[in-house]
Order: structure tokens, then C-alpha cells, then sequence
């Protein structure tokens, strides 16, 4: 028992002074190493290597230009090996140009203040939906673990576990049962079976949409139901494109859902808190509280 509690307390020690921006950018690189040494995923190293190079160039060069500083590289580090993952196009270009539109999202498409799409979803779709009809030579990554399976375990549980250490936990849980659930549903429309339809869970691709992507603090909503809510209702679409047979159905998914929600919590949202802030600010006597989601509450991250 006192061994048990000593490494709770020493492994949340630990949790406690990582920088949480490194988190993504080690487990992306776990799941790159795993994969590729399992299936060679990658089309090659000179890939990868452009996608994460012009990823960090552009985001250094956009935040110096637009507002003075040298922001933190591992933000646009996740974007281009994400790119450089779930990329396959026998050209290099596309992940260069991938990974700009990462990050250009970021500075370019932003809402009172923030980014609403995650941005190597916002770069992947852009490129992903034209290169479904023809006219690009690219397509997503659609690899499954297959028999291998001792990668695919060892990554959900460290990956489960971080992200349960950063509480974010319950978004990607929220997905699994959701696309679980779904699966029965899409096996007897399908008439494919559930085990088929439940087997792009197990693959890199998910785990890097599950893990990743649908976590992103920075363009999620503030509440945890709200959270929970906005993961089911990308699962529901991702369901239909599905059986519409879109193999980037989770990437539109969240593309679709994710800045939707977004938007709709900071122009109803936000201008409700505005309205309470005002009121708390007019009462001399009040003792003001913060609003939930409000700059004043302690973020999630």
C-alpha cells in the first residue's frame, strides 16, 4: 500500500513539472518509431523530416512577424510528424505544403482571439478532401496493426495514461465508446460485421486522431460535458461519412464539428460571461466568481 501510494505521488511529482507542451510531441514520436519499425509506414525519412522542418519555419517565422516573439516549437513539431505520418504521396511537396497550412490555419483563421481548427486537421482536410476525386496524388494513411499487436497495446496504455495525467482523459474515452457503440450500428447497416468496422480503431491513424487531435485544449470547448458532448456529436458524423465511404472520415469529423462548437461557445458563451463580469464589476459589494471557461478559471492543461 505505502509502496503503491509513494509512486502515485512521485509518478504526479513528475507529471507535475513536465512541460505538458513536450507530452504530444514524445508520444507522437513513440507511435512514429513503433509503427514505421512494425509496417515501414513512412514513405521516408526525407518526408517526415520536410514536414516537421517546414512546419517549425513557418511557425517561427508567422509568430515573429505578427507578434514579435520566438514561440515554443513543439506545437508545430506535433503538426508536421502528424503530416509526415499520415501523409502518403509519392511526391514531397504535398507534406511541405501540408504542414504550412498547419500552421498558417493557427495565425489566419482565428475567432475573438483563438484558432478554432486543429491545425494539422485543418491542413490534412484541405489537402485530403480534392485528393479524393483526383487531383492530387495523396491519400491518408490507412494502416492497421494487424496480428502485431503488442505496439498498438503498448501505446494506448501509455498514451491512456498521459493523457488521463493532463485530464484529457474522458475526450478520448468519450470517442472510443462512442466509435465502439457505432460500430454495431455500422456493422449491421453494412452488413460487414462488427470487427470489421471496429478495426480502424486499433490502427495509427486513430490512435493519432483519438490520442491527438480531438484532446487539443487550444480548440476544444472550456466545459468537460460540453467536451463529451462535441466527442459524440464527431463521432455521429464521422459515422456517416463512413458509410459514405470516406476513408478520412474522423479528419472531416472533427474539421466539420470542432470549430462549429467552438464558435458556438464564444459568440453565446463568452458574450453571457461579458454580461456577468459587467454586472459583478457594477455590484460594489459582490464578491466576484469566475466564470466558467472564463480567463480567470484555471485551464484544464
Amino acid at each position: 500500500m505505502l509502496s503503491n501510494f509513494l509512486q502515485d505521488v512521485i509518478g504526479s511529482a513528475m507529471m507535475n513539472k513536465i512541460d505538458v507542451r513536450l507530452v504530444p510531441p514524445v508520444l507522437i514520436s513513440l507511435i512514429l518509431v513503433a509503427a514505421h519499425f512494425s509496417f515501414g509506414i513512412l514513405r521516408g525519412f526525407d518526408a517526415i523530416l520536410l514536414a516537421i522542418a517546414a512546419a517549425v519555419v513557418a511557425e517561427v517565422v508567422l509568430g515573429r512577424l505578427m507578434y514579435g516573439s520566438w514561440p515554443h516549437p513543439a506545437s508545430a513539431y506535433t503538426s508536421g510528424i502528424s503530416v509526415g505520418i499520415l501523409v502518403r504521396s509519392p511526391l514531397l511537396w504535398p507534406f511541405a505544403l501540408c504542414s504550412v497550412l498547419s500552421i498558417m490555419s493557427k495565425y489566419v483563421l482565428r475567432f475573438k482571439g483563438r484558432h478554432i481548427w486543429n491545425p494539422s486537421n485543418f491542413g490534412l482536410c484541405v489537402l485530403f478532401f480534392p485528393a479524393a476525386y483526383g487531383m492530387l496524388d495523396m491519400a491518408p494513411l490507412n494502416t492497421q496493426w494487424g496480428n502485431n499487436m503488442w505496439p498498438m497495446l503498448v501505446i494506448w496504455v501509455v498514451g491512456l495514461y498521459t493523457i488521463w495525467k493532463v485530464k484529457r482523459f474522458h475526450i478520448t474515452a468519450t470517442y472510443i465508446v462512442a466509435f465502439i457503440v457505432l460500430s454495431f450500428v455500422r456493422g449491421f447497416v453494412t452488413g460487414d460485421g462488427f470487427w470489421t468496422e471496429v478495426a480502424p480503431l486499433t490502427g495509427p491513424m486513430y490512435q493519432l486522431f483519438a490520442l491527438f487531435m480531438i484532446t487539443d485544449p487550444v480548440t476544444t470547448v472550456s466545459s468537460e460535458k460540453g467536451e463529451m458532448w462535441v466527442t459524440v456529436l464527431i463521432a455521429i458524423v464521422e459515422f456517416f461519412l463512413r458509410l459514405a465511404e470516406f476513408i478520412a472520415a474522423p479528419f472531416y469529423a472533427l474539421f466539420l464539428v470542432g470549430p462549429a462548437a467552438m464558435l458556438v461557445e464564444m459568440y453565446w458563451f463568452d458574450d453571457e460571461e461579458e454580461e456577468a463580469e459587467t454586472e459583478a464589476s457594477e455590484d460594489p459589494v459582490a464578491d466576484p466568481q469566475p466564470v466558467p471557461g472564463s480567463a480567470s478559471e484555471e485551464p484544464a492543461v
